[in-house]
């Protein structure tokens, strides 16, 4: 089952105005909308005149003596002209109050074709004005059931509204926690091939200086001791070659430089190189403005950019 919209006071005003309109029209003293909580059937509406009976908010017990229960077993119109005189209606509960003799009904449902209640006239005595206005009571059966149907509609699409912004609420939240996780997932990913590359520079350097101190002067005291031997010099001569190759590799005009800068230089220098300004590299390296300031100056100065104005980063870039 639907969940059930209230009936705004718009729309209880129309059907107000609706109810005394057929008391009018069709000359009875009552004119009513009832409403269905089975086993419940309560005055929804009334209409306003002084021969009315029947208050809003009184309450009937669903029964097979009920004229309502005989629209409802017939899911259609009831009409009973004098219940006096028909034995099926002669001991009904309307007809105790203030003789409500003469009964015309019609069923009212939801959308769904759950029963909402009926729309009804009543009289003490055969009434031939209402009798003829049956297809304009049907009628206006029809306009009512029209609003149910429109206000369970806007009710379904708030519904449906609520649950997509909620829906969206929740993809939003996951797409903010997400964002949060890859911004920091990629600073330090950013951090660490940093690293690396630093300490690769590092560890190159350290190599070629060994093999610079330690291996190459060498070599030349045994080419020395090789002057009579053509196939020992041979042999020296391809070592000397292979080795100036592997250094030639890892020697250039940046990792002379990068000798020259301590090792928190060597790491904003490379920063510096990516790109990223004093702000970027404060934060990626967890560290105070001023800090990366004075690293920045330090480094302009073993440059000799101290004076000259040139800017650091298409500097660096320049003697990669």
């Amino acid at each position: 089952m639907q969940p059930r919209p209230e009936i705004p006071e718009d729309t209880l005003s129309n059907w107000q105005r609706m109810v005394d309109l057929i008391a009018r029209a069709a000359g009875v003293p009552a004119s009513l909308v009832m409403r269905t909580h089975a086993p419940d059937h309560a005055v929804f509406l009334a209409s306003q005149g002084q021969d009315n009976p029947y208050e809003v908010g009184q309450s009937f017990v669903l029964h097979e003596k009920l004229y309502c229960q005989g629209v409802f077993r017939r899911d259609g119109e009831l009409v009973v002209e004098d219940a006096r005189c028909d034995p099926d209606w002669s001991d009904n509960e309307d007809l105790e109050i203030d003789g409500m003799s003469f009964y015309i009904g019609y069923p009212l449902h939801w959308p769904d074709g759950a029963i909402f209640g009926t729309i009804c006239v009543l009289d003490r005595r055969r009434n031939r004005k209402a009798l003829l206005f049956r297809e304009g009571l049907r009628q206006f059966a029809r306009l009512i059931e029209a609003d149910l149907t429109l206000l369970s509609e806007i009710a379904r699409r708030k519904l449906l509204e609520r649950d997509l912004q909620v829906a969206l609420d929740e993809m939003e939240a996951r797409v903010e926690e997400r964002t949060e996780e890859l911004q920091e997932a990629n600073t330090a990913l950013r951090v660490l091939l940093d690293r690396v590359e630093s300490n690769r520079r590092r560890y190159d350097g350290e190599v070629l200086r060994q093999i610079k101190g330690m291996v190459l002067p060498h070599l030349g005291k045994l080419r020395a001791r090789l002057a009579d031997d053509p196939a020992g010099q041979a042999y020296l001569a391809l070592a000397e070659e292979n080795l100036t190759s592997v250094t030639s590799s890892m020697s250039n005009r940046l990792s002379d430089v990068f000798e020259r800068l301590t090792p928190s230089e060597q790491e904003i220098a490379q920063l510096i190189m990516r790109g990223q300004t004093t702000k970027d590299i404060a934060r990626t390296l967890s560290r105070e403005l001023c800090t990366i300031e004075f690293h920045r100056n330090n480094i302009r100065k073993k440059l000799g950019l101290r004076k000259s104005g040139q800017n650091l980063r298409s500097m660096l870039n320049a003697i990669q």
